[in-house]
């Protein structure tokens, strides 16, 4: 195995990071003796990929640390607990036939070998990962011998050997409740859910998955199993064991999948005892390339010539779960550039980015985002994010710092692109401050992508004809739902975006100035080209990608009628 230094030294060959960088990672590395390239990570100096490419290309294998990991059960399956014992290694995750295994020693290639032939399918690959050996033997003797179905750790708490009160900090995996909940959300989290509820009732626990942005109930459990769920999500996520009375918010972390997965975790109280939510955040799905974002190619275009003039705001607007952070922070990536200053505020952070100044608004201390507006334009900012305006002070103050020579982004809530400009004006904006000044509004819906796996096409009734404006003559093919193994027996897997992209134009900050309505905004922005959501959505549906039931469900399709 290489030293850190010639590790840090290749990075630095290669262009990934300065001297000035490695110099303070290694300061930190003998400070803390963590490996070189988490150091190098965590500081934001390098991106993780690049240090599992450069030490994969020198030395053959990638290195992780095992805390807070959660195995796959369905990966712990194919191997043995003698097996693993014996030549220390331990399985990860299993997802399209390649099996991640932590080994202490992964370049050995007769324990590969045996372990190819252990697994009696040829069609997984073994993809070896390096795990100091302490870490090994430490998750072997806490994940093999117990039961991890959830079936199983049912059965095993009813029979009463579980001691539900004794949940602590350091309570080990062979808790029952422990796998109960580390098996719910690795399950959560490998069906792709964005939010899981637990919800209890009278008699029972609902527990539900959001997907796709549905909730989705997945398990009923009796309402003996809740003060133990209760006590190890709150231990989790650092909550106040003794408090049941008023609403708590925390976060937590885990390895799933081999990846990390933070999750927000909200307490309410209820009729039935707390309710609980958790959001998914996953950094690896949340920051998506522009390009992935499953933009059509009007709203592509449109957004890129946006995102290429140097001052001004652009707003994104629609309701929560639309997709609008996800959005914003495609658009930050794709900017982000040692050569600019971005900063932004957020209520919260949700996924941290390296090289962005990231601030919290905290309205308890007067952080709100009006006062941190005033504080970020003293840092020098070339570029802002807003998370949110809420009120007038914080609209103009976004709109001068667009004045001033900035580039702003931010989240407003309304229905459409132009529905924006008469709610800004109704919070106290002046028409004089809004004009000239406005790069464009993107309004936004997520609407479930049929399965490709098992979508029917169907000839469509005349009313659906109409409303798609499908002559006699048109060759459009349509489709519908479903369902089946790969999405769950729903018929819908993933998710793509609706948009409407109103760009801001010299004759649009006319109108404004001049005291236009919002049906003149809206035939001169239709008259440069402007397809409103309802139009994005059915050119989805005849391409096939959706349904015209998933599109109505989000887009108001009245307006076609």
């Amino acid at each position: 195995m290489q030293t850190p230094l010639r590790l840090g030294e290749r990075l630095v060959k290669e262009g990934f990071i300065t001297n000035d960088q490695l110099s303070i990672a290694l300061t930190e590395h003998k400070k803390s003796g963590h490996k070189l390239g988490e150091i190098l990570v965590s500081m934001g100096f390098v991106k993780v990929e690049v240090v599992r490419e450069v030490v994969g290309n020198y030395v053959g294998y990638s290195s992780m640390s095992l805390k807070d990991v959660v195995p796959d059960p369905k990966a712990l399956s194919l191997v043995s607990e003698t097996f693993a014992h014996n030549y220390q290694l331990i399985p990860i995750s299993i997802m399209d036939h390649t099996l991640k295994v932590a080994m202490a020693n992964p370049g050995d290639i007769l324990v590969l070998d045996k372990l190819k032939r252990h697994l009696q399918n040829p069609k997984i690959e073994v993809q070896p990962i390096l795990v100091v050996d302490s870490e090994i033997q430490n998750a072997i003797d806490n994940y093999y011998g117990y039961e991890l179905s959830i079936e199983g750790i049912l059965k095993e708490l009813e029979t009463g050997k579980a001691d539900l009160s004794s949940i602590s900090v350091n309570s080990e995996y062979s808790q029952p409740m422990v796998r109960l909940v580390d098996n719910l959300l690795t399950d959560a989290v490998k069906r792709n859910a964005s939010d899981i509820h637990f919800e209890p009732e009278e008699d029972y626990i609902r527990i539900r998955y959001r997907i796709d942005g549905v909730l989705q109930e997945v398990r009923l459990l009796h309402k003996m199993f809740w003060s133990g769920l209760v006590v190890r999500l709150k231990v989790m996520s650092d909550l106040d064991l003794t408090e049941q009375r008023i609403p708590q918010d925390g976060r937590m972390t885990l390895i799933v999948h081999g990846r990390r997965i933070d999750f927000r975790v909200s307490s309410l109280p209820g009729t039935h005892g707390e309710n609980f939510v958790l959001r998914i955040l996953d950094r690896e799905k949340g920051i998506v390339p522009l390009d992935d974002l499953g933009l059509d190619k009007e709203s592509y275009d449109d957004l890129k010539i946006m995102m290429g003039r140097p001052t001004g705001i652009l707003l994104v607007t629609g309701p929560t779960g639309s997709g609008k952070t996800t959005t914003l922070y495609s658009i930050l990536n794709e900017l982000n550039d040692v050569g600019v200053n971005i900063m932004t505020l957020e209520d919260p952070v949700e996924y941290p980015m390296s090289l962005i100044r990231q601030t919290p608004v905290n309205e308890e201390i007067g952080m709100s985002f009006a006062a941190g507006i005033k504080a970020l334009l003293r840092q020098d900012p070339d570029i802002i994010l807003i998370g949110e305006i809420r009120d007038a002070e914080t609209a103009e103050m976004s709109i001068r710092a667009a004045m001033t020579g900035h580039q702003v982004f931010a989240t407003l809530h309304t229905n459409s692109a132009i529905g924006a400009i008469p709610r800004l004006l109704d919070i106290g904006v002046s028409r004089s401050i809004m004009s000239g000044n406005m790069i464009g509004i993107v309004a936004q819906r997520l609407a479930r992508k049929l399965c490709k796996h098992c979508k029917e096409s169907y000839e469509p009734e005349e009313f659906e004809k109409n409303l798609l404006s499908i002559s006699e003559g048109d060759n459009y093919k349509l489709y519908k739902a479903k369902g089946c193994d790969k999405c769950n027996g729903v018929g819908y897997k993933g998710r793509l975006a609706v948009l409407e992209t109103l760009r801001f134009t010299s004759e649009m900050d006319e109108l404004i100035l001049e005291g236009a309505s919002q049906h003149a905004l809206l035939e001169k922005a239709i008259e440069n080209g402007f397809s409103t959501m309802a139009q994005s959505g059915i050119r989805w549906v005849k391409q096939g990608e959706t349904t015209l039931e998933e599109i109505s469900r989000v887009v108001n399709l009245t307006e076609l009628l």
